[in-house]
């Protein structure tokens, strides 16, 4: 934990004012000194939510007043603490907001936030699987991985978290299915936005793109033409194609560059494929 948390007996009894007057002490700063900070923090960003006064700071630490966003990160830069530390005095925990995140099931097509603050904080990583794990089975992933260990994130800056993008094809989404299932993770490059008109020998060289709707997102081949961008399904997908003014219904936040599938488990969703006749 940080250096002021000394014990987690401190924090259950220690109030957020007292823990923010101690910060200051340790500091050797006065009030004062901080109202006059704040006021060069206020004055570059041109944003009068920044500034700090004596009385207000005051009253911060001595009674159970909640600081704005904007105040509280003027003290994160004044007082040389974390941002998401301060926001633990006050009881959010932004690593649990994330652990939520990602426990709440989503039927959409959706990007997904990577973010990479801290490269020298270690990362919870599975390192062995259970040898007798049934992937045709439901289960909780914690029960599914027989070792955890710690990854420094470092270690793992080739997967270009700071320069990719990352999405989650939804559980309904049959777009590309069976090149691209459900429940799959894609890596969106940015960078790559402009469809590519070249030819392709294969349905696995044809380049994916994730688009952004006005009410959702897509992902799936695509074709533009004049002021027409068509979203083109898997032959064997059952979707039906799908054509939106470009670029006024569509964004295309970039082309598919890795995916993280799955191989099992969403065959009863499967939908069928409309008869012929």
């Amino acid at each position: 934990m940080t250096g002021y948390y000394s014990t987690a007996v401190q924090r259950a009894f220690v109030k957020p004012a007292e823990r923010l007057r101690r910060l200051r002490l340790r500091l050797g700063m006065t009030t004062r000194e901080v109202e006059e900070q704040s006021q060069r923090i206020a004055d570059a960003l041109a944003n009068a939510e920044f500034y700090l006064s004596n009385a207000w700071l005051t009253k911060l630490e001595n009674t159970d007043r909640v600081p704005s966003i904007h105040k509280l990160a003027t003290l994160s830069v004044i007082y040389g603490v974390k941002y998401s530390d301060l926001l633990l005095l006050f009881g959010i925990d932004l690593e649990l907001i994330g652990k939520r995140q990602s426990e709440v099931p989503h039927q959409q097509t959706h990007l997904v936030t990577v973010k990479n603050d801290d490269p020298d904080k270690p990362i919870v990583f599975p390192i062995r699987f259970d040898p007798g794990l049934n992937l045709n089975r439901t289960n909780l992933l914690s029960r599914m991985v027989e070792q955890w260990g710690e990854v420094p994130i470092a270690l793992i800056e080739h997967l270009s978290l700071r320069n990719s993008h990352y999405g989650f094809i939804g559980l309904q989404d049959f777009t590309l299915y069976p090149l691209l299932r459900p429940g799959s993770f894609v890596q969106i490059d940015p960078r790559l936005r402009k469809i590519q008109s070249l030819r392709w020998r294969t349905e696995f060289d044809r380049p994916v793109y994730f688009l952004e709707l006005r009410d959702r997102y897509a992902c799936g081949w695509c074709e533009v033409q004049g002021n027409k961008l068509t979203l083109l399904p898997h032959p064997l997908s059952a979707c039906t194609i799908k054509r939106f003014e470009f670029p006024g219904e569509v964004e295309i936040v970039g082309q598919v560059t890795g995916v993280a599938m799955r191989l099992a488990g969403i065959d009863t969703a499967i939908p069928r494929l409309p008869k012929h006749h």
